[in-house]
């Protein structure tokens, strides 16, 4: 009956303008035919990553300024302006900035002392599914994957070369846990993109996205684990830590979980940071407000995808591009299910293009709003649908951030290992994908 029921909440139908989805399309063969060509073709390392997103972004938003000439330009401008100046991605923008500046201020350094803590304490065999759990918690208390993968890959290459497991499946163990924090974690990018977009509660995305990323999650351990258990094994890795700067990271963690807003919880870190980062001499006081403002800076590229998508979004949109791409996936998907499906093939799609799964969820934001909308789908279950299924198509990019980052640094310490290598023990991101189709077809959503 629901499914039978789905498209009473939809629009009434309107004639969509094909032609108007060009900047998208612009945009995507620019990014993805550069990207190839500096990535396969001339051999740039880290090809993909070479590529000014924001240039790019600026000429698909000229295609969409050229088009719909019964708008003059002043019109134009004042339709981009109503689409960067929405409540959502002004706040958007400002939880990006603060959350910058937190990272900058407590550093990523610490969360190498968990790893080393518990690689102390637990006995070899379980060293990979340390650094799975590990690099799980990392991530979420960080809210990078990127940044988790270069702290705890060089760990993983010293578990792999001292006890004898499979470099692979150690790097593969990283990664795996890497996504699984990126896609909880309340200041991680594509959090903060999903939520914002879609107009809901971090607290509320969290708890959708946890009962589908932990059974993912604990499956992917069983799996480490019984690996684990036919290695011939080595020595332990051991190494000096400090716990102490994580305490920011736990107030963060904690603090988002019970549902204290994001700014004051950000606040909380930032303060608590400070105080502990300057006590304990990791930082002194006169480069604190530096290492702030870098922090700030590095939030500056993401910063400005989110006000250029969604100028030209605001354009798409006007102009009937929205219209038209939204009555396509009607016609390929006519159940509420279905609909969740094309909402995840959707910022799938626009992730292997990309290779950047915060650009496909702030590119495909508008759009999902209004499949929802069309299909009866809970805001909660947009934005995790959105961020679940760009993460799953991320963490095993051989061309994504998170892959090349990996490699380059087990390379760096003098370890060959490729993408083809890693992708078959990538189990968490294969496993979420499989949680995520169960909760769409075989486990109806609660009403709350």
């Amino acid at each position: 009956m629901e499914e039978n029921n789905a498209r009473t909440t939809a629009e009434p139908a309107k004639k969509g303008n094909v032609s108007a989805l060009l900047p998208i399309g612009v945009f995507l063969v620019f990014y993805l035919g550069l990207g190839i060509l500096f990535e396969y073709g001339m051999g740039i390392p880290m090809g993909f990553y070479n590529i000014p997103v924001v240039v790019i972004f600026l000429v698909a938003l000229l295609v969409a300024c050229v088009q719909n000439r019964k708008l003059l330009f002043d019109e134009k401008l004042t339709i981009m302006g109503r689409g960067m100046g929405d409540k959502t991605i002004v706040t958007m923008v400002l939880i990006f900035m603060v959350a910058g500046i937190f990272v900058g201020t407590v550093g990523r350094d610490s969360a190498e002392s968990v790893a080393y803590l518990l690689l102390s304490v637990v006995p070899v065999q379980f060293a990979v599914a340390v650094l799975f759990v590990v690099s799980c918690f990392v991530s979420l208390s960080m809210g990078t994957s990127v940044g988790t993968i270069t702290l705890i890959t060089p760990i993983a290459v010293a578990v792999s070369a001292a006890s004898g497991f499979d470099l692979p499946l150690c790097v593969a163990s990283v990664m795996g846990g890497a996504m699984f924090g990126d896609n909880l974690s309340f200041i991680s990018d594509t959090t903060i993109a999903a939520c914002q977009g879609q107009g809901c509660q971090m607290k509320d995305k969290f708890r959708e996205n946890f009962k589908i990323a932990l059974p993912a999650a604990l499956v992917s351990l069983v799996i480490i684990l019984v690996l684990s258990f036919g290695a011939d094994l080595g020595d332990s890795v051991t190494h000096e830590y400090d716990l102490i700067q994580l305490i920011p990271y736990l107030i963060v963690l904690m603090g988002g979980i019970v549902g204290v807003n994001v700014f004051v919880v950000l606040l909380l870190g930032i303060l608590s940071g400070s105080i502990i980062m300057v006590a304990t001499g990791a930082t002194a006081a006169t480069d604190l407000l530096a290492n702030m403002g870098s922090g700030a800076a590095g939030m500056f590229e993401t910063t400005m995808v989110a006000l250029l998508v969604s100028a030209i979004c605001a354009l798409i949109r006007e102009h009937g591009g929205f219209v038209a791409l939204l009555n396509g996936i009607k016609s390929l998907f006519k159940s509420k299910k279905g609909g969740q499906l094309g909402m995840g093939l959707l910022v799938g799609a626009m992730d292997i293009a990309t290779a950047n799964n915060t650009v496909a969820i702030v590119i495909s934001n508008p759009i999902a709003a209004d499949m929802a909308k069309t299909y009866g789908i809970s805001k909660r279950k947009t934005a995790s649908l959105l961020d679940t299924f760009s993460c799953v198509f991320q963490g095993i990019l051989p061309y994504g951030a998170q892959m090349l980052v990996a490699i380059s640094a087990a390379t760096e310490l003098g370890f060959a290992v490729s993408a083809f290598q890693i992708i078959p023990f990538l189990f968490y991101p294969f496993l979420l994908l499989l949680s995520s189709l169960v909760f769409i077809f075989l486990i109806p959503e609660k009403k709350r």
